[in-house]
């Protein structure tokens, strides 16, 4: 068993730090996202409001996924109608050039 097998704990990181657990496992922490619209008690998105839909939309002109925007479910479908509505009487584009 060579010097570097006796040091190392095994991962990354390795030694004693505030995130062991008993296994000498490191647990990576991760913030939950909360809704922009459950915070702010949104109840109605509206397809006319075009600087509350363009956070949502980035440059190529997509609908950002869930897992990116932090938006629940339910308004994740309303703030999609609502794109979708936006885009049909040209308020915001489908795509950029």
């Amino acid at each position: 068993m060579s010097d570097f097998d006796k040091d190392s704990k095994g991962g990354r990181g390795g030694g004693k730090g505030a995130g062991d657990k008993a296994g000498g496992r490191r647990t990576f922490f991760r913030r939950r996202r909360v809704c922009k619209f459950c915070a702010e008690k949104i109840d109605y998105i509206g397809y006319k409001d075009v600087k509350l839909l363009a956070p949502f939309i980035p440059e190529r002109g997509k609908i950002q996924p869930r897992r990116i925007s932090g938006v629940c479910a339910t308004h994740q479908r309303a703030l999609q109608t609502a794109i979708k509505r936006a885009r049909q009487i040209a308020l915001v584009p489908y795509v950029t050039e």
